[in-house]
């Protein structure tokens, strides 16, 4: 019988990391990360990849092998993650997929658009429009060009409404019917232990508060720094990094570093709770587990096997 693979997901700061950890320990695993943060190597603390003792403590695979300068794609995640696969099967160890990026799993699950490399002029257009104009004119534009993606987007979610509009620009074709016509998934889901993580409200926020503060104690603020004097475009994934643009205007001497921290914060609480509501929607085979059963729970998955 091949070896399992598990799956946890879970909201930021719920407690993924240390579950794979765990897990790998007792398993003889190997953790994949599935977090589009944390490919970034210029970004260890800011996005609370694993330190250099736990990577010491069971491998790990696909954390920090990017460079901030890259727009890191989910269809390069799914290249990566496949070859990382095939390599742990040789091996014939536990891969553990752990992050909170609901668009890796859907993919590696269910997926992916066969979308062809959007061409250098397109993307460099579309993204000046985005950033000189607001997100409101493209996506009044892609409403005229693609309404059936269009009316499937909120309308002020800019990274998703200039992809939608750089393919169709550069395609002719709707994102919506690339999808229809994907690549297949990587793994059966229904042949995976698969968790995601839930916590209360209020502890999640504090968890979160408590970390951030962690985060500038050993040197967050220094790695945003060393970022910002890259002068990278600041419409870059890694430049959009939770905590990232708040500390920049910090060093830039627009707010005090209290005021970033607070911002910083509640954007990771927004994108907490963003992100139990996508899995809620769109991964509905996933049980939803409180963190401290999780454990548990994988294990009981595992046994049934």
């Amino acid at each position: 019988m091949s070896a399992p693979v598990i799956l946890i997901a879970g909201p930021t700061a719920s407690g993924k990391s240390a579950l794979a950890l765990r897990l790998a320990e007792k398993l003889g695993g190997v953790i994949v990360n599935a977090d589009s943060m944390q490919v970034y190597g210029d970004l260890r603390i800011i996005t609370a990849r694993p330190t250099l003792d736990e990577e010491a403590r069971v491998p790990h695979r696909l954390y920090g092998h990017v460079d901030a300068a890259e727009n890191y794609s989910v269809g390069r995640w799914c290249r990566d993650v496949g070859a990382a696969l095939k390599d742990i099967a040789v091996q014939e160890r536990v891969p553990i997929l752990v992050g909170g990026t609901g668009l890796y799993f859907k993919a590696l699950t269910s997926g992916l658009a066969a979308v062809p490399p959007i061409p250098a002029d397109i993307r460099e257009n579309v993204r000046s429009r985005l950033q000189a104009e607001g997100v409101a004119p493209l996506y009044a534009e892609l409403m005229e060009r693609d309404p059936v993606t269009a009316h499937r987007l909120m309308p002020l979610d800019r990274s998703r409404i200039a992809r939608a509009l750089e393919v169709m620009l550069a395609t002719g074709r709707s994102l919506t019917d690339w999808h229809r016509n994907g690549l297949p998934g990587l793994i059966d889901s229904s042949r995976a232990a698969k968790i995601f993580l839930t916590c209360e409200r209020r502890p999640l926020v504090a968890r979160i508060e408590t970390r951030f503060a962690a985060m500038l104690k050993v040197g967050a603020l220094e790695e945003v720094r060393m970022l910002s004097e890259r002068q990278l475009d600041p419409l870059l994934p890694a430049m959009k990094a939770h905590g990232v643009p708040w500390l920049i205007r910090h060093l830039n001497g627009e707010i005090s570093l209290d005021e970033a921290a607070a911002g910083a914060i509640m954007d990771t609480r927004r994108y907490a709770k963003r992100q139990h509501t996508w899995f809620r929607n769109q991964m509905k085979d996933w049980p939803m587990v409180a963190a401290e059963e999780a454990q548990t729970a994988l294990e009981s998955q595992l046994a049934g096997r």
